[in-house]
């Protein structure tokens, strides 16, 4: 799965105008076995493999893997097409059949109907898409889906995939758009061994894989070698297990070497995790952290808590986990080759979890023959995406309803007792244990001061990550978490993560050195450029490019200009999409090479005209330079394709306010308030304007309402403050610097105003 986020743009890992031509998918013919013309070994296919794999090569062909993607075929297409309609906000689509092909009737890339081929199926189970072929060798995604499920469960029927959404084309979402292109967003996961053929000069894919469906080289690598000689071991191969290695006896557990157990998860990661990628010269076998990088327990895409909230498969979920911490792998709960579990219900957990102990009513408190006494039903809740598919949490983790009632976390006891007042299940829990409820994962009330910005964050926040019994991706989020603050400064020990076993936890403190001032680090950062994973080594040179680089003795600068070049290939591959332009830009902004950077970003913008940020960052450009007409220019075209970015009406505001031209600013500043009131600043910013322009009701009635969402905001604070004194309400003021002293201890200048203030008043 992409991350389909806008990137930190400090590194280059990618969430997430095609020139006319035929289509250049095709699928590679597997050659005869041997080495590829690089020495390397190359891809067979599955065929090859069922020769002495039978029972495998069996097992594989009845699973989602084998079909995950197909050529559409009346045996593979699952979809109503005799003449079928859907309607949507007033557009009609038809699915139909045309002698042996499978169209679809509706409007195209430029809003007029249009016929359209569907070139493949992707995906079986619960839902089945396709994809269309487009010119420039583009496959996009259909937006409407067939729920392959029974009637019984809601099935047979064509749904669409984003019901409140109205999906124009030019909306990077709509089926032509951007997001849909399924050689960025969806293919590597439904094939083997994809090159995605990206020609930035054509604008076209010439995409290529050695097989459809996800075979048995994407999970135990190419076969070449193998094939020729047995004895040869495949580059991911894993012992067999015909059973639990565990068992219910901690005492009798085998000690399982770690880097089998991780190459086996990492196996898995390449598709089940939220990620993105660096490469598709990669195949299993190799470190992850050298063709990926996992999303990290991100706002917006985790909740506080560690639970999956945006759609994030499972990896970053099982990471946190007590179970990877204690040696459990995939393969313990499923068996690879029919995606099946190897026990049902119950019986899976018991493998490990002595059921008299675990699987009774003393234990869970419900009734052992109904849902809620099935472990899945607390220990790793549903979360339903893409409508129709539901997903387990695959963090394990101990329900805490106290955590929802303090943080508002989602609480798995709600979804049964919805019935009862809030925080009943918190009280009923303690009472039952005898003790508040607790589990693996500790750090909830840290990142939820860390996004509230409360005081004493950046302690709890180094905390976490100064603990080696934290979860590597929980350490590395909390480093990420310090909101591009030295994390030095908040007392994170960067000298320790940087020599960190985990590349997680490398890649996130060279990240965050990144934001700052890499020269104290360049000791700590020049051997990440000769880290054996690439995603450090390519945070370490984007850290370290600009003046640093400067300063480098020239055995250093070799190894720089490497990893730099590793980083900037990484660009390049994933020049399809805007994010890497952006990142390409602020890397040569970073180097004072500014003309490179405006024709970076505007190929940022010819690639994707909606992505606002290279628009701002491009206007920004200009604005150095004294052009304010040019900026407001590039600003404007930026609102012509994405009218409801907060950034591009914010942006526009403040150039208005440079050239002096008020009503026109407050008008773009007060858009942008209203359409992100998340973003503290937007209302601040529209708050002072009005108070600049004696609109004083207006803007500190605007401010209260920021402070309200938004309680430890230092510049509305700080507003508030000032805005207090000058209305003689000293006590209000108080109160403001109490809370901006709580967030700022060692500020002075507040400390005394505090003192002066208290001087003032009655005691």
């Amino acid at each position: 799965m992409r991350d389909r986020r806008i990137l930190r743009f400090s590194f280059p890992l990618l969430v997430f105008v095609v020139s006319m031509g035929v289509l250049h998918l095709r699928a590679q013919t597997a050659g005869s076995p041997g080495a590829a013309a690089d020495g390397a070994p190359s891809f067979v296919g599955s065929e090859r493999c069922a020769a002495c794999h039978r029972r495998e090569s069996d097992a594989w062909r009845k699973s989602q893997h084998a079909h995950a993607l197909q050529l559409a075929t009346d045996k593979t297409v699952l979809g109503d097409f005799d003449d079928a309609r859907f309607e949507k906000d007033g557009v009609v689509t038809v699915f139909r059949k045309r002698d042996a092909r499978f169209v679809i009737e509706t409007p195209g890339p430029d809003g007029k109907p249009g016929e359209f081929e569907v070139k493949f199926t992707l995906g079986l189970l619960p839902l089945q898409q396709y994809l269309v072929e487009m010119p420039g060798g583009r496959l996009q995604a259909f937006g409407i889906a067939w729920d392959t499920r029974l009637p019984s469960a809601g099935g047979q029927r064509w749904f669409d995939l984003y019901p409140g959404q109205k999906l124009a084309p030019g909306d990077p979402l709509h089926w032509t758009g951007i997001q849909q292109a399924a050689n960025f967003m969806c293919i590597d996961c439904h094939v083997t061994n994809l090159r995605k053929g990206y020609d930035a000069a054509a604008n076209a894919y010439h995409s290529t894989w050695s097989e459809a469906g996800v075979g048995c080289e994407a999970c135990h690598g190419p076969a070449s070698a193998h094939l020729a000689n047995p004895q040869v071991r495949l580059p991911a191969a894993f012992p067999p297990r015909s059973r639990n290695v565990w068992g219910t006896d901690p005492a009798a557990r085998p000690n399982v070497p770690t880097e089998g157990r991780i190459a086996e998860v990492e196996t898995c990661a390449r598709c089940h995790a939220r990620r993105s990628q660096l490469t598709d010269a990669f195949h299993a076998g190799q470190p992850f952290a050298d063709g990926f990088h996992a999303t990290l327990l991100d706002r917006g895409v985790y909740r506080v808590d560690g639970q999956m909230q945006d759609e994030v498969f499972n990896y970053g979920s099982f990471l946190q986990s007590r179970m990877f911490s204690k040696g459990v792998s995939c393969g313990d709960c499923h068996d690879p080759h029919t995606q099946k579990l190897r026990a049902e219900g119950n019986a899976l957990c018991g493998q490990c979890h002595e059921a008299a102990r675990y699987d009774s009513r003393a234990h869970h408190f419900h009734d052992p023959a109904s849902t809620a006494g099935q472990c899945v039903s607390c220990h790793m809740p549903v979360v339903t995406y893409m409508i129709v598919d539901p997903r387990h949490d695959h963090s394990f983790r101990v329900p805490r309803p106290d955590l929802a009632d303090a943080l508002g976390t989602p609480d798995v006891c709600a979804g049964c007792h919805a019935d009862k007042p809030e925080g009943w299940a918190a009280r009923e829990l303690e009472k039952r244990l005898g003790h508040a409820p607790s589990g693996f994962q500790t750090f909830a009330r840290a990142f939820f001061a860390a996004d509230r910005g409360a005081p004493g964050a950046s302690g709890l926040l180094a905390k976490i990550a100064n603990d080696d019994a934290q979860p590597a991706i929980v350490r590395a989020s909390a480093i990420a978490r310090s909101n591009g603050l030295d994390p030095a400064l908040a007392g994170i020990d960067l000298h320790r993560a940087l020599a960190d076993l985990d590349p997680l936890v490398r890649t996130a403190a060279a990240e965050a050195i990144a934001a700052g001032d890499a020269d104290a680090w360049t000791a700590e950062l020049v051997p990440l450029l000769r880290d054996p994973v690439r995603a450090v080594r390519i945070a370490a040179a984007r850290a370290l490019a600009g003046p640093t680089e400067r300063r480098l003795s020239q055995g250093d600068r070799q190894s720089f200009r490497r990893a730099l070049d590793e980083y900037i290939a990484v660009q390049n591959y994933n020049s399809d999409r805007a994010e890497a332009h952006m990142n390409l830009a602020l890397l040569e902004i970073r180097r004072a090479n500014t003309p490179l950077a405006d024709d970076h970003l505007a190929r940022a913008i010819t690639v994707d005209p909606t992505f606002v940020p290279a628009y701002a960052q491009r206007a920004e450009l200009y604005r150095a330079r004294r052009d304010e007409a040019q900026a407001e220019h590039i600003l404007r075209d930026a609102l012509k394709h994405n009218p409801q970015s907060a950034l591009a009406h914010f942006q526009l505001g403040l150039s208005l306010v440079r050239q002096r031209r008020g009503e026109l600013a407050l008008e773009e500043l007060r858009r942008a308030a209203d359409l992100e009131p998340a973003t503290a600043r937007y209302g601040y910013v529209y708050a002072v304007a009005l108070e600049q322009t004696g609109r004083l009701a207006e803007a500190r009635k605007t401010l209260e309402g920021v402070l309200a969402r938004h309680p430890y905001d230092v510049e509305s604070l700080s507003a508030a403050a000032i805005w207090s004194i000058r209305g003689g309400e000293m006590q209000a003021a108080l109160g403001h610097l109490m809370t901006l002293r709580a967030l700022r201890p060692d500020d002075r200048a507040v400390a005394a105003e505090i003192e002066r203030l208290q001087r003032t008043l009655p005691r």
